[in-house]
């Protein structure tokens, strides 16, 4: 079971369900808004035996980490991250758009916009460099193991 606690886009969710139809497995989408609606979220998890989370990356999921983190690795619950900090929050494995890259392409727009191009005029750039991070510490914590080639493909493995 692939589960999402937090706010998704309705392009995320049908991704997901897609996904998840296609391996057969349910999908469950619970959304929080507040601290306790999160610790709802993580009870109705458990109750539903939940095998494994996917957490949707928004400022909601980014502030509240710690909390989702911790309560993660209090039921024992896998969880995939679409942050970094997540995973180097004690989550076990994030996979999303590098902010440094994102800066970076900030960087090359203001410069072209202070040298007199119009913003209006710039194309729409997305991010092309992503990171997957591996949190060996929290593997260990819930007993998995983590196959060699995955954390051979990492760009980060916190040990």
């Amino acid at each position: 079971m692939a589960c999402s606690t937090g706010r998704t886009t309705h392009e995320d969710r049908e991704d997901a369900e897609v996904a998840a139809r296609a391996i057969g497995q349910q999908l469950i989408v619970l959304s929080a808004s507040n601290a306790s609606e999160i610790r709802a979220a993580f009870a109705t998890f458990v109750q539903r035996g939940v095998g494994a989370l996917i957490i949707a990356a928004n400022a909601f999921t980014f502030s509240n980490r710690n909390e989702i983190v911790a309560l993660a690795a209090q039921y024992k619950l896998p969880a995939s991250y679409g942050l970094r900090e997540n995973a180097t929050a004690g989550g076990l494995i994030s996979y999303s758009a590098s902010i440094t890259d994102a800066y970076r392409q900030v960087g090359v727009y203001a410069g072209r916009i202070l040298k007199g191009e119009k913003p209006g005029d710039l194309p729409v750039v997305q991010s092309t460099k992503f990171e997957f991070v591996i949190n060996l510490k929290t593997a260990k914590r819930l007993d998995l193991t983590v196959p060699l080639i995955m954390q051979m493909t990492a760009d980060e493995v916190i040990e």
